[in-house]
């Protein structure tokens, strides 16, 4: 080849290669592309990436601070676990009993004071302003279909799509529910900036009410009927109806979609642990404050009881194994239940291991709070197996105290 050839050759390849550039910066210019641009600069979410989002002030009231039990801090973590927590990058350990602090670590800088996102725990506050706006007489009951507040869901077929279809993920709607993927709904969700009108390109495509399939659209279904039956923010309903009640020692930080837009609310409701446990101790308490019933407790019971009537057919393993569809065991309204130690355990549940464990039998709750967990799953109790190991830490605490 002479050398006229090689550099028309090379001109060639240049021109392809401006076309292609060109092609792609114009595809990520366009305004229904914004969230890739977003997600690139950003890479998979963090829990502090608050501050790269626009967020709504969820108001505390008059602070209500935590008693800390004589022996507070007279333990430790168990050394057992230890490599566990820094393996999977904790940031809080905090074990709560008889309504008192008697055991709180950090790491990483992080403190008392420090926001973290709750990601997927954010659905059980959800939950709970559900049963708030049943007790308010803005909602009839769970069984209220869908479509008295959102018109745009009506039915599939001759099933109508009810609220406790919301709350159980058992909608039937298509959704795509993936963090890694740079095109998924959900990667489009946390980093986008209409979550309105993501909301509507979901379709039902299966009967409400036979199949649990965990997915983070349908929570965004709830916000807004939860914006639609009160008239109000769901950072605002949360503060009236939660926070200030339970004496939150410091507001909290709900991310939004955009400058004064929606609430990503299903995930990025940002506190600390010591806040975050308020929350625990009030499913402890059946949804009764210091004698104040902030939330019904015939519904709290429903909320963390599972819904065993849907079916649930377990993702195939990395080897190929696949399993039958067996009930949903795990699942209540938004709210995960663990069966461990012959204990039943509600608990709230982030994708980077944000969890809040209310044990029932020790009086107490269970808050831990990081970066990152086990990619391996307990496929009957359909958790991360690192769940046992923080409800195991906190077991040992709570039994070196006698308890």
């Amino acid at each position: 080849m002479g050398n006229y050839e090689k550099k028309s050759g090379r001109k060639l390849w240049v021109y392809v290669l401006l076309a292609v550039i060109s092609a792609l910066v114009l595809y990520l210019a366009m305004p229904a592309n914004h969230f890739i641009v977003k997600a690139l600069i950003n890479q998979l979410p963090k829990i502090d990436q608050y501050e790269v989002f626009e967020n709504r002030v969820v108001k505390a009231g008059e602070p209500q601070p935590w008693q800390f039990a004589p022996d507070f801090n007279k333990l430790t973590f168990p050394e057992k676990y230890q490599q566990t927590a820094a393996d999977f990058k904790t940031v809080a350990f905090l074990v709560v009993q008889h309504d008192s602090i008697i055991f709180e670590q950090y790491f990483d800088g992080y403190d008392e004071k420090s926001h973290s996102n709750s990601f997927s725990m954010a659905k059980c506050i959800l939950s709970l302003l559900v049963g708030a706006a049943i007790d308010d007489g803005f909602i009839k009951s769970v069984d209220q279909p869908v479509c008295d507040f959102l018109p745009e869901w009506v039915a599939y077929g001759k099933d109508t799509l009810t609220i406790k279809h919301l709350l159980t993920m058992s909608a039937g709607v298509e959704w795509d529910e993936s963090y890694s993927s740079l095109f998924s709904k959900t990667t489009k969700a946390y980093y986008g900036n209409d979550l309105w009108q993501l909301a509507q390109t979901q379709k039902i495509i299966e009967k409400p009410g036979v199949k649990f399939n965990y997915q983070s659209g349908v929570s965004l279904l709830i916000a807004y009927l939860i914006q639609k039956a009160t008239g109000k923010t769901v950072s605002d309903y949360a503060s009236e109806k939660l926070w200030i009640p339970m004496g939150a020692e410091h507001d909290a930080l709900w991310s939004l979609d955009k400058e004064n837009g929606m609430e990503k609310a299903y995930c990025c409701f940002n506190s600390n642990a010591r806040d975050f446990a308020r929350l625990g101790q009030l499913i402890l308490n059946h949804g009764n404050w210091k004698g104040k019933q902030l939330i019904d407790s015939a519904y709290i019971k429903a909320a963390i009881s599972p819904a065993t009537w849907l079916s649930y057919t377990p993702k195939p393993t990395e080897d190929g194994q696949t399993y039958e569809p067996r009930s949903c065991s795990f699942y209540g309204y938004q709210f995960w239940i663990a069966r461990y130690h012959n204990m039943t355990i509600p608990y709230f549940r982030g994708i980077l291991g944000q969890y809040i464990f209310v044990l029932p039998e020790y009086d107490a709750v269970i808050v831990r709070l990081g970066k990152d967990r086990s990619k391996t799953y307990n496929i009957d109790q359909n958790h991360t197996i690192d769940v046992e190991t923080w409800i195991n830490a906190g077991l040992e605490i709570l039994k070196a105290r006698g308890e």
